[in-house]
């Protein structure tokens, strides 16, 4: 499908993040203000749940009709990156995109990005709508709620990657739970969370372990980087891609708060990668999971093998590859974010060649 590059005409943009703590009488007309950007996920009744790392928190913004696009569904942008940069007063260099979440009514994109880099960078939500109107949302006017996460890893941010920004790598919701995915500043700081919605408090998560087989070793430390809900056998699971390529799944009714499990490595994808984004979704009958890569390209993985597939115990070494089988889809490449925009195509934000970043629908493969 060919882009569709749009004119400045067609955009609004009304920028509204307050980078402030919340006065402790915040009411509805109040809404939050964000410390740092992170992964979003879409729950109940048009709540986008939106993680704030460097606040320690999750947020759940009522977004309502109000925020509704003009036109539903999502036009392609060619340069998304480079129009955002340029509304938000700034190069491309200086946009960071963390997520990207279809709403599930307008069937509108929303894209949390961060303007700057390091401590002094902006969180901005935006909204891309079927019109190809661009419109930054001005959150600190929406109703929300708000959940506190305990033993997260403390800010470094002189470390080559800070710990804090990987306290929420992922979340999504199912049936009155937001799961979340992270790290902790416990000894074995892998962690998968279960936290009800609405919100109540949220437990101290549950502790997982991995046989990593590309390094040969049971590991605790590395975060579960995307995962996806999936019933195996009417039991609901989460199945999870790590760095370097182990697919893991966790069964839910496992996640008990304080609890420390080990996963089951059900294939090994190869090494020197890191996942970056998944979906589900059904062709022909049959389940596919459909995974972005940094290394790799994207993954076409039949479910089918999910439930009875044992788990690799044995190393896996030179980048070789074991377990479930995959493909790797031709023609997508560069994809860096990735969710269903309807029942046979998805929306990506892949970077061409010159580092370019493109909002483009695609068929399902």
């Amino acid at each position: 499908m060919p882009l569709r590059p749009i004119s400045a005409l067609a955009v609004l943009v009304a920028v509204g993040v307050v980078l402030v703590a919340p006065p402790p009488n915040l009411t509805a007309a109040e809404g939050p203000s964000l410390i740092g950007g992170g992964p979003l996920a879409f729950g109940p009744d048009d709540v986008l749940f939106i993680a704030d790392n460097a606040g320690a928190r999750i947020v759940a913004l009522e977004l309502g009709d109000a925020v509704a696009g003009a036109t539903p569904g999502t036009s392609e942008i060619e340069g998304i990156d480079r129009y955002i940069a340029a509304r938000l007063g700034t190069d491309a260099s200086e946009i960071r995109i963390h997520d990207l979440a279809i709403s599930p009514t307008s069937r509108n994109a929303f894209i949390s990005v961060s303007r700057g880099r390091g401590a002094g960078a902006t969180p901005v939500l935006l909204r891309v709508d079927g019109a190809s109107a661009v419109e930054v949302i001005k959150i600190n006017q929406l109703s929300f709620t708000e959940i506190s996460l305990p033993n997260v890893p403390a800010a470094d941010p002189a470390a080559r990657r800070n710990p804090r920004a990987s306290s929420v790598t992922d979340m999504a919701y199912v049936d009155g739970q937001l799961f979340i995915a992270g790290l902790s500043n416990e000894e074995f700081a892998s962690k998968l969370r279960s936290v009800n919605y609405p919100f109540t408090t949220a437990n101290a998560g549950t502790s997982v372990e991995i046989w990593h087989a590309a390094h040969g070793r049971y590991e605790t430390h590395s975060p579960v980087y995307t995962f996806v809900p999936y019933e195996l056998d009417g039991e609901q699971n989460l199945i999870a891609g790590y760095l370097c390529t182990p697919l893991v799944k966790f069964a839910v009714s496992d996640l008990e708060p304080g609890a420390k499990i080990t996963g089951t490595t059900i294939a090994e994808l190869g090494n020197r990668n890191r996942p970056i984004d998944m979906v589900v979704y059904e062709k022909d009958g049959q389940d596919y999971l459909l995974m972005s890569n940094t290394s790799r390209g994207v993954m076409k993985i039949p479910t089918a093998g999910f439930g009875g597939q044992p788990g690799l115990t044995e190393p896996v070494p030179g980048g070789g590859t074991a377990g479930v089988t995959f493909e790797t889809v031709d023609g997508l490449t560069g994809v860096e974010q990735l969710d269903l925009l309807d029942d046979t195509r998805a929306l990506v934000i892949a970077r061409d060649d010159t580092g370019r970043a493109d909002l483009t629908a695609v068929q399902l493969p």
